[in-house]
């Protein structure tokens, strides 16, 4: 039986998709401001409850609009996440917040759709929006053009660069050798390079057939992760920009599989599965080192 977790004050709930693990943070429960400090306390793994990041929510507003704020272990906010918006889908479900399958929410990268496909299995299809390829939105530094195939000379390496935003930004390498090792040799040049004002995460992908990629990832703010929807996206996207791949994507990462939808109108959607892990409390003792 599904508990309504609203009638439960309990300070934080962890959830994971695809390896992915993010810790929801209710504010109707939890008075303790969310400094930059307090966000990498919480998300260190050896000194505190341990996440790939911290999912704010929800926050109401007067048009009955449900909004987030998706916050990197750095304590950096990111614009869009699509395993972190299944995973905040998944405790508006558990808390009560929502009961129809289909729904809206608000990020700092624009609004997306959610859809509840099973609830047993706790799958969700999430329209991440419309991706653009230009500069200026992604941002890349330079004058105005679309990002696709650009050679760039980083910390002495030439590589071969297709840059994107799907309301975040990611920069992919088509590649051959695609392992942890080497993203994270050089994701961490890539996302910091003045190349990329905002800094931007890295995905290297290894293309299998028409149909399905491999891919390691860089997440700026968070550095080497098992997995990332919106870094899915995008490397499904630029590998279809580059014909390598259909518009229909299974998305093969070190944590699980999700799938891409590529639509008209540079729309895309993802589909993939949560896992509730745990829901608790923060111990007296932590909570004063939380500033």
């Amino acid at each position: 039986m599904e508990q309504d977790l609203t009638k439960s004050r309990y300070d934080f709930h962890k959830y994971n998709a695809m390896g992915n693990d993010y810790i929801v943070i209710d504010p109707a429960h939890y008075a303790t401001p969310l400094t930059e400090e307090n966000i990498v306390l919480i998300c260190d793994r050896n000194k505190g409850a341990g996440s790939d990041g911290i999912l704010w929510g929800p926050i109401f507003h007067n048009d009955k609009k449900i909004s987030l704020k998706i916050f990197n272990p750095d304590g950096s906010e990111a614009e869009k996440s699509g395993n972190g918006i299944r995973i905040f889908s998944q405790y508006l479900i558990d808390a009560g917040y929502v009961s129809d399958s289909r729904f809206s929410l608000q990020t700092l990268g624009g609004e997306v759709d959610v859809a509840c496909l099973d609830k047993n299995e706790k799958k969700y299809r999430v329209g991440m929006g419309q991706y653009t390829f230009n500069s200026e939105k992604i941002p890349v530094a330079g004058i105005s053009r679309e990002v696709i195939s650009e050679e760039a000379n980083i910390d002495g390496e030439n590589l071969t660069l297709t840059c994107l935003s799907v309301g975040n930004p990611h920069c992919v390498l088509i590649c051959k050798d695609v392992t942890p090792e080497r993203v994270k040799e050089i994701g961490p040049k890539i996302e910091t390079n003045k190349m990329f004002p905002n800094r931007i995460n890295v995905q290297i992908v290894h293309v299998l057939d028409r149909n399905n990629i491999k891919i390691e990832i860089w997440e700026r703010g968070a550095g080497y992760t098992l997995s990332s929807g919106s870094s899915s996206c995008a490397a499904a996207i630029a590998s279809n920009k580059l014909n390598l791949v259909d518009k229909d994507v299974n998305v093969h990462m070190q944590g699980g599989t999700v799938e891409v939808n590529i639509e008209a109108d540079n729309y895309v959607y993802l589909t993939g599965t949560v896992k509730p892990v745990f829901r608790g409390f923060f111990d007296c003792e932590f909570q004063r080192e939380l500033t």
